[in-house]
This record gives structure tokens, sequence and C-alpha cells, in this order.
């Protein structure tokens, strides 16, 4: 018989939520010390339940629950969720740009996979999303993206060509494909950094303050730097197209 341990006052963010019964959710949660973990909140959709004002996406919390089995494979009893505060609801962009990731955390990181880092990484994007800082909103999200193909295996490394490891040159030019890593840039290729800039790149990854070395390197280098990382991260989450994504793109279409 398995024994039930309570995970209590876990950070997390809840990355989605959909109907389980008439008064209850199913949740998928980003927790920092066990990773993506999915929760049923019994009663959460009554009126009267303390859930239903707490448990909304972008928002910090503290949730307790009982995890069950090997704790791997099972949903899990939400006992508790508590907002921390800090930062009200993003609104427009900020807000698509925050449903964006979290649909990307959905589609790339396995159930009870630990990054804690990650996790830290998220928080501090959240904060930027709800602080109306439009102007650092695409090298934030840059940031974040590097940041989620690092953690989880997906980014080559970016001071040296992928499959030959030959270096890279400064002032040369250089374009992040799927199917090939990093490689020189051709006539055809219609974004690319150069070395320098791919080089500063990787340092800010290696920084022990990551997010802020990465944050600071994308900044100067943000537009031509969003549709590699987008199509290297639609390569690795396959089909169909990120909901959120075709969603920017309609709206952009009005």
């Amino acid at each position: 018989m398995a024994v039930a341990k309570r995970v209590s006052d876990e950070p997390a963010f809840v990355l989605h939520s959909y109907d389980w019964s008439e008064s209850s959710l199913i949740l998928e949660v980003f927790c920092r010390q066990q990773g993506r973990t999915a929760l049923v909140a019994k009663g959460a959709k009554k009126p009267s339940s303390n859930f239903r004002p707490v448990l909304l996406p972008l928002q910090p919390l503290l949730v307790t629950y009982t995890l069950t089995g090997d704790g791997h494979a099972d949903i899990h009893t939400l006992k508790g969720a508590e907002w921390v505060g800090g930062h009200v609801m993003p609104t427009g962009d900020a807000l698509l740009s925050g449903m964006y990731l979290n649909e990307l955390l959905l589609r790339l990181l396995a159930r009870a996979d630990p990054h804690p880092a990650l996790f830290d990484a998220y928080a501090g994007v959240v904060r930027v999303l709800a602080s109306e800082h439009g102007d650092a909103l695409e090298a934030v999200l840059r940031s974040f993206e590097l940041l989620l193909l690092r953690e989880i295996g997906l980014l080559p490394g970016l001071d040296v060509q992928t499959m030959t490891f030959d270096p890279l040159e400064p002032n040369a030019r250089y374009t992040l494909v799927p199917e090939g890593g990093l490689r020189a840039a051709s006539a055809a290729d219609r974004a690319g950094l150069t070395g320098s800039q791919w080089q500063a790149l990787q340092r800010g990854l290696d920084d022990v303050a990551s997010y802020t070395a990465t944050l600071r390197a994308c900044a100067p280098v943000a537009t031509e730097l969003k549709p590699q990382l987008r199509a290297l991260l639609q390569y690795h989450c396959g089909s169909p197209t990120l909901r959120t994504r075709q969603l920017m793109i309609d709206l952009q279409a009005l």
C-alpha cells in the first residue's frame, strides 16, 4: 500500500488548468523543488472555495499537496494554496507573453524533473511582465528561451560551430538552425549574429548569475535572435504550432 507523503509550502506557479468534474480542476503547476506536477484541486470551482481566487497563472504561490506512490506518474491532491503576493497580474502583451512561456514549459518539461534555477529565472521573468517594462519584454523573453533550451539540453554551445567545432570568427556571421545547430550564415539566411555576439550569449549562460547576465547579453541582439530561437523551440515542441504563438500571429495580422 502506497504511503502518502506531504509536500508543504512548495513555491509554485500554475501553468494551466482544466475541468476535472463539475466542481474540481486539474492543475499543471511548475514547482521549484518538484518540477512540473499535476494536482487535482477538489471543489475549486465552487463559489465558496478558498482556491477559487488563488489558483491563477503568473502568480507566485506556496502549495501544499499529498504525494503518493513513487511521486512521478500520479495526479496528486492539492491541500492548500497561498498567494505569496508581490505583483499584480500582467496584462496585454505581457499577459500573452506569459501564457506563451507557460505553454513552452508544458510542452518541453517532463513531469517530476526539478529545475530550480529555471524556476527562479521564470519567477524573475514574471516579475518583469507584471511591472509594465515593455521596453525590456523582448530581451526578457529571449533570455528565458535560451535558459530553458540550455537547462533541458537542447541548446548547442554558442561559442563554436556545432558540426565542426571550429571556433567562431568575431566579425563573421553565424545562424542557429534546428537541424544543424550554430553554423556560418549564408546569403539566404535572414537572421544571424556575429561570432562575438554569440560568444557573449554563451558567457552570459555560463555566468553564476546566468539570468541577469544572459538578459544583459540578449538586450542588443533580441530582434535577430527571436526568429532563430522560435524556430528551434517549435522544432523541439513538434506539431502543431504553439497555440499562443499562433494567436500572436493572428493578432498581428488584424
